[in-house]
């Protein structure tokens, strides 16, 4: 302690107690102490000193255990009196929750009497309402009494007072004059009948009080009064009568009668029949019956609400009015006018009536009234039933939907006539067919030409559309699709007789027989208008079904009426066209429109078609296996039509082959045998080659121009094989024939077809042992595409070089030495293709060697190759 006083003021205020409380920093407070101990060692000049250090820290350290004792001790006392705090709380707080027990135990005590009393003054209360109403009734049943004798006796002074009284008294003699009506009824003793008669009478002239009373204040415009005999009517038998004066002296309705429509829209009546214009959207006279509507409903809703006590039944009886009288007989003139131009005018203003129908109905929604408060007069007759049953029900009760339920059930009923069963289905595939059968008048026509000149070209159309028509009569009803294969035999100029030849005399034109994408997307058109209205028009459970009805018309038109129609009338040309003569390509474009056409059908018919379907499964389908059907009978007749063309090909190269001379290989030592570079024939066969590959690259796709290319190769690659059979060919005349032969070969190259390759460099190979010398001969035919060819099927090819005599015999025993020494399986090979032909063994051979499934055989190989439409269509450029 004797070190204290060694420390200085600074150092002695840092140990005071207070600097320890909160943030305390042990290498600060050390730093701080040091600070001036440092300053005075770097000012001393001598060594370092550590006692003035040490004396410090001892003095410090000293200070802060008598600081830490003293906090001790504190801390000490501090306790003591928190343990004294802790004890005196607890039981200030036992204390406190012995009071709060005692209170709540008295509140339950209060609360146990309250309820005793409680339920003693429900039973008082339920006992004094027993008592009340049975007051009411003695009353009400002696008043009803007193009121019944005096009208046995003939005595209505007493009511005629108190209905002279006012209001509450008109409202009083309605409710016991309906009281006294049904007593009347069910009392039967000597004069009731004549006391009944009485209450009759002057029930049925107090009602006419009332509404003459009603009818003289709504001409004043006096809606209070209004409503008071609105109500007493109300009370009296239901305000019926009171309803039916209103709404049959309406200004709207006396005022705006439409005996005749306004058809002033020229603009729609003009174009509502051409199928290419947009179906119309509004017509003047609705539009603006329509706009009446809206403005009257709007403000008849405030009115209604102020005079009637039940408004949703006043504003269900107007709109009912309005449905029937004002819309209904507008609608029927529209009808009709667009039934006395077409169908399809007809069907366009149905669609725009119910569209503009549907928008008012949803806009008149939004008038829909709150239901009628129970009044005291209610009350009143509901505790009177109590005591008479029978009593008359009180109209106008309703729910909050009552109009909106009444909308829609008008709505519905006002277009039942129209679209019924299968009225508009039919009149809908009518009109379809009726449109097409004029879109393909010129068409058919030309094709009912073509007719003349190969009587059976039509036959299977004609047939088909004739069998499908006849149902039309054979049955009692017809499907759509035979409709519309009737309306397009009879608007064609088609018989099944054969005996309209009027129309076959029209003037036709070449381009009316063409295929067109404008046709068929007018078609597609059509038939997605028909669709859109179908869909609008009937009910979402019925869409599959009508859906696939529509897809038969349309099936019928596109697919039997148009394509097929084409491809029979191109098969024809090609069966009397003269084989003599160059065979016309053009057909392939009827293949090329055929193709686009079929694909754009077939999109339309899955993306607009079938989604429709959805919901019905097993029309689905249906639907499908339909579809998969019309397009496989397209196909086929594609595939007779295209078989057709390469036969005519084929046979007229096989005739040009024909016109080859007999010594075109054995020319004669003269420069003018030598200046030709190919012979005619070859000239001729190119040039038809070169022809259908272009034919075929503007006019087939994908994988159906290359099975079609492949198939004339192959065809030809038979030809030359043949060919090369029956002409001598000498040393110099082997030039001439390989030049014909490469020519081929590059024109055949020019197809891009990797199969041909093989077959023509091995007519090129075969061409040449005309050229190479008799010594290395048996050499070179067991060389590249010969050797796999056995030496025995080439000598018919060999035989024909003008020096085949002169080596003949040694030709034939080198041969049959080497074939002894043949191993066994290469003889084998040989022993297999041992054939007849040599095309045979080529194709075996190519098969073995290709082996991707390419058909190398002849042309009966290719029918019902040839894939088009969405079902498979190869649309792949080459």
């Amino acid at each position: 302690m004797e070190h204290f006083g060694d420390l200085d003021p600074a150092t002695e205020e840092q140990l005071r107690l207070n600097n320890f409380e909160g943030k305390f920093d042990v290498k600060e407070f050390v730093g701080s102490i040091s600070e001036r101990l440092i300053t005075q060692s770097k000012a001393s000049s001598g060594p370092f000193d550590p006692k003035p250090f040490i004396r410090t820290f001892e003095a410090v350290v000293d200070k802060l255990i008598s600081v830490r004792k003293d906090v001790q001790a504190k801390t000490e006392q501090m306790e003591k009196s928190v343990r004294v705090a802790e004890r005196e709380y607890s039981k200030k707080m036992a204390d406190l929750n012995r009071g709060f027990e005692a209170v709540g135990s008295s509140f339950s005590t209060m609360e146990s009497k309250m309820n005793e009393v409680g339920r003693t003054a429900v039973r008082i209360g339920e006992q004094l309402e027993s008592i009340h109403v049975e007051r009411q009734r003695a009353q009400a049943a002696h008043d009803l009494i007193n009121y019944y004798n005096q009208f046995s006796r003939g005595d209505t002074s007493h009511l005629d007072a108190l209905k002279k009284e006012g209001r509450e008294g008109r409202s009083q003699v309605a409710v016991i004059l309906r009281r006294l009506t049904t007593v009347a009824r069910e009392v039967d003793f000597p004069g009731a009948d004549k006391t009944r008669e009485n209450i009759d009478k002057y029930c049925e002239k107090f009602e006419k009080d009332m509404i003459y009373l009603f009818d003289r204040c709504y001409r004043k415009g006096d809606p209070k009064l209004m409503h008071h005999c609105a109500q007493t009517l109300l009370d009296f038998n239901g305000g019926a009568s009171c309803v039916q004066v209103y709404v049959n002296q309406h200004d709207f309705f006396m005022n705006k009668v439409r005996d005749t429509a306004d058809h002033s829209d020229d603009l729609l009546w003009n174009t509502v029949s051409k199928p290419d214009e947009s179906p119309p959207k509004t017509e003047s006279g609705l539009t603006e019956l329509f706009g009446e509507i809206r403005a009257t409903v709007a403000q008849e809703s405030q009115i209604v609400q102020a005079v009637f006590p039940n408004p949703p039944f006043v504003m269900q009886v107007f709109l009912q009015r309005v449905f029937a009288q004002s819309i209904q007989q507008y609608v029927e003139q529209l009808l009709t006018k667009g039934s006395s131009l077409c169908d399809l005018a007809y069907l366009r203003i149905l669609q725009l009536v119910h569209d503009q129908t549907s928008n008012l109905v949803e806009d008149l929604k939004a008038h829909e009234l709150p239901s009628i408060t129970t009044s005291k007069s209610s009350l009143e007759i509901s505790e009177f039933r109590r005591v008479f049953s029978g009593a008359l029900t009180v109209s106008g009760t309703s729910t909050t939907s009552v109009v909106s339920a009444m909308l829609e059930n008008a709505m519905a009923e006002l277009f039942v006539p129209y679209i019924e069963g299968q009225k508009y289905l039919d009149r809908e595939s009518k009109s379809l067919g009726e449109l097409y059968a004029g879109l393909l008048a010129h068409f058919t026509r030309y094709h009912m030409r073509m007719q003349k000149v190969k009587s059976s070209m039509f036959d299977r159309m004609v047939d088909r559309l004739g069998a499908a028509a006849a149902n039309t009569t054979t049955s009692g009803s017809s499907s759509t699709s035979a409709q519309a294969a009737a309306l397009i035999m009879r608007y064609g100029g088609i018989s099944s007789e054969r005996i309209q030849e009027k129309s076959l005399e029209d003037t036709v034109r070449e381009e009316d027989g063409l295929l067109s994408i404008d046709v068929a997307e007018k078609m597609l058109k059509w038939h997605a208008e028909a669709v859109g209205r179908c869909v609008e028009l009937t009910s979402q459970t019925d869409v599959p079904k009508n859906t696939f009805i529509l897809l038969r018309v349309l099936a019928e038109a596109i697919g039997a009426a148009y394509l097929e129609t084409a491809i029979e009338s191109a098969i024809a040309r090609l069966e009397v066209a003269d084989p003599k003569l160059e065979p016309s390509l053009q057909p392939l474009e009827v293949l090329r429109s055929a193709d686009l056409i079929c694909h754009l059908w077939q999109q339309y018919t899955n993306m607009a078609l079938f989604p429709l379907a959805a919901s019905s499964v097993t029309i689905r389908r249906e639907m499908t296996i339909f579809n998969n059907q019309t397009v496989s009978r397209t196909e086929g007749a594609v595939n007779t039509l295209i078989q057709r063309i390469t036969d005519a090909i084929i046979t007229w190269l096989s005739l040009q082959l024909s016109k080859q001379k007999r010594n075109d290989f054995k020319p004669r030592n003269d420069d003018l045998s030598f200046a030709r570079v190919n012979t005619e024939p070859c000239v001729a066969c190119c040039e038809m080659l070169e022809k259908v590959r272009d034919a075929a690259i503007q006019s087939i796709s994908g994988k159906n121009r290359e099975a079609f290319l492949t198939e004339i190769g192959v065809s030809f690659h038979s030809l030359l094989l043949d060919h090369l059979r029956r002409y001598p060919v000498s040393a110099t005349g082997g030039l001439m024939l390989a030049k014909d032969l490469k020519s081929y070969q590059d024109t055949v190259a020019s197809f891009n077809i990797p199969a041909l390759h093989e077959r023509f460099e091995f007519i090129r190979q075969l061409g040449n042992v005309f050229l190479v010398r008799p010594e290395i001969l048996k050499s070179y035919i067991t060389e590249n595409y010969l050797g796999r060819i056995d030496s025995a099927l080439l000598k018919p090819y060999l035989a024909q070089r003008s020096d085949w005599g002169q080596f003949e015999t040694r030709f034939n025993e080198n041969v049959d030495v080497e074939d002894v020494a043949t191993d066994i399986t290469s003889r084998g090979l040989k022993d297999r293709f041992k054939m007849a032909k040599l095309g045979t063994m080529v194709k075996d051979l190519e098969g073995l060697k290709l082996g991707d499934g390419i058909s190398m055989g002849i042309p009966s190989g290719f029918t019902g190759s040839f894939s088009i439409g969405g079902r498979g269509l190869n649309n792949n450029s080459a």
